[in-house]
């Protein structure tokens, strides 16, 4: 049965597929032997759905389902397999290891729905973690923080570059030049400014960490080793950074702080103190 199970090619793969699929979407299902083939049946008074014998075999050697007596049951294996299963083959192992989701941006003054991977980048992956009271690690102004951090990165044009310029050179660096600054447009040098000024915000103790991650878009595994932290460390300093980087960004109000309005209408100054004064001639 197992050799034929391999035999079945495509058509036996979508077989297998469907299999679990109803597998998966029924909390129980009774087996029933008919004729060489098997009758699954979720028993809430549905009419069974007719496999082969053989595909249910081979979805057990894969570990996709469990037989246990009458019923079958999926393992956690099968949502891995019916992901794959269902995408485009060459989009199958980078769906599995995606959690895309739809968000809203502008693009041009015009608000756009887009489809992006909400574990693409490290923050984004650690946007996701939990306290262990349910709430969120990274509030939404650290996490909006760290976002603006990278995009004046990127604007600032401070990525290395891990690829060959092929484009003709319109500027060619001179003895005591500005170190290739001249170059850049207004944009770029504008942004450069403004990542300096959060660095000094956020301390040299800091920066690094919000750089490799933020901007560099390094793992905290991978800061970690690199900085020769403590395990699970690096969140923690993080978590730091992009609060003072958030304080920074948006600075708290001072409170007791009154503005003077001037010239608004019925205010009279209260000179009483000063004719005193001048009376007394103090």
């Amino acid at each position: 049965m197992s050799d034929a199970a391999a035999s079945m090619g495509d058509t036996g793969h979508k077989i297998i597929v469907r299999l679990v699929r109803y597998a998966a979407g029924h909390p129980a299902v009774f087996i029933e032997s008919v004729e060489g083939d098997v009758a699954l049946s979720s028993g809430a008074g549905q009419p069974p759905r007719y496999f082969p014998q053989a595909a249910l075999e081979r979805a057990c050697a894969l570990g996709l389902v469990v037989r246990d007596s009458d019923r079958i049951r999926t393992t956690s294996e099968a949502r891995a397999f019916l992901r794959r299963a269902l995408l485009a083959p060459e989009e199958a192992f980078q769906e599995q290891h995606r959690d895309t989701e739809n968000r809203t941006v502008s693009v041009d003054g015009i608000r756009k729905t887009v489809r992006v991977n909400a574990v693409e980048s490290p923050l984004g992956a650690i946007a996701r973690l939990k306290e262990k009271s349910g709430q969120a690690f990274l509030g939404p102004e650290a996490l909006a923080a760290g976002e603006r951090l990278h995009a004046d990165f990127t604007r600032a044009q401070l990525q290395p570059r891990l690829t060959m310029a092929y484009e003709p050179r319109l500027a060619s660096n001179t003895r005591g030049g500005a170190g290739g600054t001249v170059d850049l447009c207004d944009t770029a040098l504008a942004a450069r400014m403004r990542v300096g000024k959060a660095m000094e915000a956020i301390g040299p103790e800091l920066c690094g960490v919000a750089l490799d991650v933020c901007c560099f878009q390094k793992g905290l595994e991978l800061v970690e080793r690199e900085r020769q932290w403590p395990v699970r460390s690096a969140k923690l300093m993080l978590r730091a950074a992009l609060m003072a980087l958030a304080r920074h960004y948006a600075p708290p109000r001072t409170a007791g702080r009154q503005s003077h309005v001037w010239g608004a209408e019925g205010y009279r100054p209260d000179a009483s103190g000063l004719a005193t004064g001048l009376v007394t001639g103090i």
